[in-house]
């Protein structure tokens, strides 16, 4: 439906009772919120238990053969509680008593899982008095587990058709069989997304417990910057990078709709949060960067053969080598007789041996070598092109800080300017670069 917003909760936003009528009141302020996708309750402090942790442990426990009653019960008491204190009418109790059934029959680890989603659905759903949608039937995964992103489209747009608030709950679907299937952990980011695009929304809010992005890590960057404004592009190197307020995936069914997606906090809903869309200013009054992510952990192989440049298909050779191995591989700095391939030192380590042997005998370079421990960084910024010495002033600021430069890349858009470091100087090199652009 046009003009219509589509809500995402995350857990901490449905932990309790109390966070269940923040959500009401949030849906209140604004008639065109008609579809909201809720999580699994979250931790409601700090020594908590996220439900859906629970909810793999008993299947866990189940699958070892030892008694779950007991963390199940903490499951039950947690929806029980939720829905005694909200009064509300739903029969709770028996799709708990389903839920426990099934896991006891040996149900899979996804099913389990994406029962926290399925139960907190439930309840919203009676409590706002909406109409209860299960994902398992609108949400298409293949034989083999892959997304069935035109599939799913269809089936939730002839779902919603009729334009009734609805609760979808996030985080699952299903195989052709109806076996339940889940997303990655954080999916119902991606279920979100999904009914955005189905239902053509006028944008789509995710509200979680904190207030929109923020240019650097806080725990790096004293009180860093809040972002305001940025395109999918510049949240696709961020998050990529290791900004993780939204999951990644759940950018791509907005972004293919040119639907804006803002980031919210429930706790604090008049606070405008962070917006996301597909295009915003890049003249020259935008600030330079938008923000500043990194990594640690990555492994740089550094191949030299002298000519290398007229030698035809050196460097598929050298990345059939890493395909073969499945490993993939993060950046390609080159130069005209060195090829360097950034991997993940997790991803190498198991095979490292085996790699360096199929390199040598598929390349015969005149050096191959491995350079472990290394970070990188990304700073992002739709802004760079349009404000000369951007490089400049980054590499005068890590100069300062003593920091040496491991790698160089940059991409031809000039959205971002990606350095590798030691892993020691990652916190170092955020800094540095932050203060050098922030003031």
């Amino acid at each position: 439906m046009m003009n219509s917003i589509v809500t995402k909760f995350g857990g901490s936003s449905l932990a309790d009772a109390g966070q269940f009528s923040k959500v009401r009141d949030i849906l209140q302020m604004d008639a065109a919120r008609i579809y909201i996708i809720p999580s699994a309750p979250g931790r409601r402090f700090p020594k908590d238990d996220k439900i859906t942790d629970l909810l793999y442990r008993c299947h866990a426990q189940q699958s070892a053969g030892e008694d779950y009653q007991a963390t199940f019960a903490l499951i039950s008491d947690r929806y029980l509680t939720i829905a005694r204190e909200l009064s509300l009418q739903v029969d709770i109790a028996s799709a708990l008593e389903e839920v426990n059934r099934n896991i006891a029959a040996g149900a899979g680890a996804d099913y389990c899982a994406s029962r926290g989603e399925y139960l907190c659905g439930m309840l919203l759903a009676d409590y706002l008095g909406w109409q209860f949608v299960d994902s398992a039937e609108v949400i298409c995964f293949d034989e083999h587990g892959t997304f069935l992103s035109e599939e799913t489209n269809a089936a939730m747009a002839a779902r919603l058709q009729d334009g009734a608030p609805s609760v979808i709950p996030g985080f699952y679907g299903a195989l052709p069989d109806g076996t339940v299937h889940t997303f990655s952990r954080g999916g119902s980011d991606i279920t979100g997304a999904i009914v955005a695009r189905a239902v053509n929304a006028e944008i789509y809010e995710n509200w979680t417990d904190v207030s929109g992005f923020l240019m650097a890590d806080p725990r790096v960057v004293e009180n860093p910057r809040e972002i305001r404004a940025l395109t999918y592009k510049e949240l696709r190197e961020l998050s990529y990078m290791g900004a993780s307020v939204l999951h990644e995936d759940a950018m791509f069914p907005v972004h293919k709709a040119g639907i804006p997606t803002v980031i919210k906090n429930t706790n604090n809903p008049t606070h405008p949060g962070t917006i996301i869309s597909v295009n915003l200013p890049t003249d020259p009054g935008v600030p330079t960067i938008t923000g500043i992510a990194g990594h640690k952990g990555f492994s740089v192989i550094s191949v030299e053969k002298a000519m290398m440049n007229t030698e035809i298909g050196f460097g598929r050779r050298l990345l059939k080598v890493l395909e073969d191995f499945n490993i993939s591989f993060e950046h390609t700095p080159t130069g005209i007789d060195t090829m360097c391939v950034v991997v993940s030192g997790e991803s190498l380590a198991p095979c490292r041996e085996q790699v360096i042997a199929r390199i040598m005998e598929d390349t015969e370079p005149d050096t191959l070598t491995i350079h472990d421990s290394m970070a990188i960084i990304a700073t992002v910024g739709r802004g760079m092109v349009h404000n000369c010495g951007t490089a400049a002033r980054l590499f005068s600021a890590m100069s300062q800080a003593g920091v040496n430069v491991r790698m160089i890349d940059q991409g031809s858009s000039e959205l971002s300017i990606i350095v590798g470091v030691d892993d020691k100087d990652l916190e170092t090199t955020v800094r540095a670069i932050y203060h050098a652009f922030v003031a």
